[in-house]
């Protein structure tokens, strides 16, 4: 008999490496490809600012049995942010259309040549990347910050992360980002101003307003919702199912039948949950598969579907062998005496080398980045000043808030209560650094008694890194004459918990299953060894840690796989 497919691929996840593969498998097949994504759609504006909708904007699916703030943890939200508290690392992901593109950094940076040296095949190296790479940063609007006189583009953080870098005997760069300053890089639309992308989608000259990581209601940010996603839905009908979760793949025989010791040459039949509905159960039957929910969703759902479900049994057992989280670490320098104003532009513009790209240094490489906060953070950021005098004002500022309600007292007691309040720039003289190295990428990702995803992460191994990390944030501090220097607080002792936003590994590419779990050869790129028709498209795949901000190394990838599938060379025009 013949099968009836209803789809000849499906996508699960949107991320870079689902919407790279939902546009280009839809340009193949018009009408034929459909993307399961379990986050939401955030048209311009509708990202949460209020204290309620911030604190409900958090993932949190009961069956998962996660460990939540009270506000949420029992009940079921479909929010932004996804935090995952594993062995001595945290995670944090992205759920919504366009997946962590939504709230990440923006930085589309390619790691030196030294980085796949160790465990890469040749077929992925960076000088077999490189048309990936380009046509991505082309799709991806990536740029530098646009320089000129107008006073509204000066961004005070750069400057002082050049000078420490000068200082410290080492070379800063402005980066590429994938924020929208207008179509033309050399004449940049005014702060503010609306025009369509090339792509057709509605976008606003980039306000500098450093919301990045918290999503872009004015959609200055290039996320993938507004170039990929865009063309593969109005261009190439491709069917995007919101607040669904994939739940399981099951290979089929030649007469269209589930079989668990068939290996996908029939196509597959593929399970969601609707999310608003229930978690009712739905299915439909494809050619083939792409599993691109990021490195954490895609090991999780491929290892319940080999050791819990049992209907992918043969894929490697290198599965969630050589996770990464890229090397990242996040901490403060708490008022200097220089102006920093980490409240204002895109939330990074430059990138300081520490023997990444020169002189490289595997055991202590990383690349050290300015960062910025919301504005109304350092509302609150001001609030917490410590001191007595301090202290007083800020009972003051109380009392005449409460009385101005209570006995109708002018707003201008307030006004000076909150000068009072707020004076010294503790914010405006704080520095935000964020560095990403390469770490050991010995990290395990295992399913738990309860079948959901766990990470053991061997934080000892990569302490030459975070060392190397750690005695620079010393330097920054006496250089720029901060009162301290202040990892995040999960990394004190006894903790020594780290937090990543660049989860990696899990299904790294090979020559063969014994030493990976994707196949690496040029004709079946990306495909699940044992399995065919079905693929990995993310993070998972990366071999090892890159250093420099993983965005541009997936996207090259993905690009790669969705050549291999297609047979379509990739464009910038998609």
């Amino acid at each position: 008999m013949d099968i009836k497919y209803d789809y000849e691929a499906i996508v699960i996840g949107s991320g870079f490496g689902g919407s790279i593969s939902t546009c280009r498998l839809a340009k193949k097949w018009p009408a034929k490809v459909m993307l399961l994504e379990r986050g939401k759609r955030y048209p311009m504006g509708s990202f949460p600012r209020s204290p309620r909708g911030m604190a409900n904007n958090f993932w949190n699916l009961l069956p998962e049995k996660r460990n939540r703030p009270q506000n949420i943890a029992d009940k079921e939200t479909h929010g932004m942010f996804d935090i995952r508290n594993f062995e001595h690392i945290d995670a944090l992901v992205s759920a919504g259309l366009g997946g962590g593109s939504l709230i990440y950094a923006n930085v589309f940076l390619q790691p030196p040549d030294e980085v796949f040296d160790q465990s890469w095949p040749e077929t992925s190296k960076k000088e077999a990347l490189q048309p990936y790479y380009e046509v991505s940063k082309k799709v991806l609007g990536a740029r530098p910050i646009p320089q000129g006189d107008d006073p509204r583009r000066q961004v005070i953080r750069t400057g002082l992360f050049q000078e420490f870098a000068k200082a410290d005997g080492r070379e800063s760069q402005l980066l590429d980002i994938n924020v929208f300053f207008g179509n033309d890089f050399n004449n940049p639309t005014e702060i503010g101003v609306q025009e369509k992308n090339r792509y057709g989608a509605l976008q606003t000259s980039c306000v500098y307003c450093a919301e990045c990581d918290l999503g872009c209601n004015t959609q200055s940010k290039n996320s993938l919702d507004l170039n990929y996603l865009h063309v593969a839905e109005t261009r190439y009908k491709a069917a995007i199912k919101t607040e669904v979760l994939g739940e399981k793949i099951v290979p089929l025989d030649a007469q269209g039948n589930e079989n668990l010791a068939a290996s996908g040459e029939f196509g597959y039949r593929v399970y969601w949950q609707d999310l608003n509905d229930g978690h009712a159960q739905h299915s439909a039957v494809t050619r083939r598969v792409v599993v691109s929910a990021g490195t954490l969703g895609s090991n999780e759902l491929l290892m319940r579907c080999r050791d819990v479900y049992k209907t992918l049994p043969n894929i490697s057992q290198k599965l969630g062998q050589h996770f990464s989280g890229n090397g990242d670490f996040l901490s403060f320098v708490i008022d200097g005496d220089k102006p920093a104003d980490p409240n204002y532009g895109p939330v990074i513009t430059q990138g300081t080398d520490y023997n990444l790209f020169k002189n490289f240094n595997r055991d202590h490489a990383f690349i050290l980045e300015d960062a910025s906060y919301p504005n109304f953070a350092a509302w609150y950021t001001e609030g917490l000043k410590p001191g007595f005098s301090h202290f007083n004002a800020f009972i003051r500022t109380a009392k005449l808030a409460i009385a101005r309600f209570i006995q109708g007292i002018t707003n201008g007691q307030i006004g000076y209560a909150f000068n009072e309040l707020l004076k010294g720039d503790l914010s405006y003289t704080s520095s935000v650094l964020l560095c990403m190295g390469i770490d050991k990428s010995n990290g395990v990702m295992e399913l738990n008694d309860d079948g959901f995803l766990h990470v053991k992460w061997p934080y000892k191994d990569s302490m030459s890194l975070y060392q190397t990390i750690l005695d620079m944030g010393n330097r920054f501090k006496e250089w720029s004459g901060g009162k301290a220097f202040i990892p995040l607080p999960n990394w004190l002792w006894p903790m020594k918990s780290n937090i990543t936003v660049h989860s990696l590994g899990g299904c790294r590419l090979a020559n063969d299953p014994a030493e990976g779990v994707t196949s690496a050869a040029v004709d079946t790129f990306g495909q699940v060894f044992g399995y065919t028709g079905l693929y990995v498209a993310d993070g998972a795949l990366l071999p090892t840690a890159v250093g420099a901000n993983p965005v541009a190394t997936i996207c090259a990838l993905s690009e790669r796989v969705a050549e291999g599938i297609t047979g379509i060379k990739p464009d910038a025009d998609l």
